[in-house]
């Protein structure tokens, strides 16, 4: 079966091409709110290329609602004939869900969720590093706890370009140092290695309250801006970079 999973974040949208439970094809491409339903055909169709004829399935979340209504117009005009499960609130997972007010969680995150207690036993706190960064608690038994949420690495690194007088927009990447001896330095020196002490005293706080061992939780990271944060942390990570389409894989698979 080929099953093309879809996930839309506030910044990027990523296409995954399951052939089975493999990934074989993978492509991310940017989320504007105004596209219609007729550009994200076009969208798909450059995309896809040879594979759009095989299709036999497609499984999408959304963080954004403009785009999940074009979307859902898109899928019905253009794949009217292909089985698709649009996983939002309401639609069964099989994460049961310790908050407040359940509908108010992400659905890329209890995706998230679902795919980390599938892919690794015993606790896990999934770090999701894009427009914000998410960090998601899963217990043993595959409930999903509760989490935090902070600023996202560009959107900081945007909001001082944007707010600071002498300040200015710099690409994300690693300085030579720590001690940066210029001001595009330091703003690279903030972002990587602050975002890495933030992940770092996160992820510790958290094992710290639930009162679990260390040893046995499984610290995940994910998104498409982990590579910038994941090499300078001190704690042991595991980089699952699809983990929300495996998890969207699999609810469509249980709905089948």
């Amino acid at each position: 079966m080929t099953l093309l999973c879809i996930d839309v974040g506030n910044t990027h949208t990523v296409f995954g091409l399951f052939a089975g439970d493999q990934i074989s094809e993978h492509w991310r491409v940017g989320t504007f709110d105004r596209r219609t339903a007729d550009e994200w055909a076009v969208v798909f169709s450059g995309l896809l290329g040879q594979h759009a004829d095989g299709i036999d399935g497609v499984a999408l979340c959304s963080t954004v609602p403009t785009v999940l209504h074009e979307m859902r117009e898109m899928l019905s005009r253009h794949y009217a004939g292909v089985r698709s499960v649009v996983v939002e609130p309401g639609v069964r997972t099989g994460v049961p869900v310790l908050m407040d007010n359940p509908r108010e969680v992400g659905t890329d995150r209890i995706l998230n969720a679902l795919a980390a207690s599938s892919l690794h036993p015993g606790p896990a706190i999934v770090v999701d590093l894009g427009t914000a960064t998410t960090f998601d608690v899963v217990s043993a038994r595959g409930e999903y706890v509760g989490g935090a949420i902070a600023p996202g690495i560009e959107l900081s690194l945007e909001a001082l370009g944007a707010k600071g007088a002498q300040l200015r927009r710099v690409e994300l990447m690693r300085p030579r140092s720590v001690v940066a001896k210029n001001t595009v330095e330091a703003l690279q020196s903030g972002a990587v290695y602050g975002f890495a002490a933030q992940i770092d005293g996160i992820v510790t706080r958290m094992i710290d309250e639930l009162r679990w061992d260390t040893a046995d939780v499984t610290v995940i990271v994910t998104g498409g801006l982990a590579p910038f944060a994941m090499e300078e942390c001190r704690t042991a990570l595991v980089h699952e970079p699809w983990l929300t389409l495996i998890g969207l894989r699999m609810v469509f698979t249980r709905t089948a």
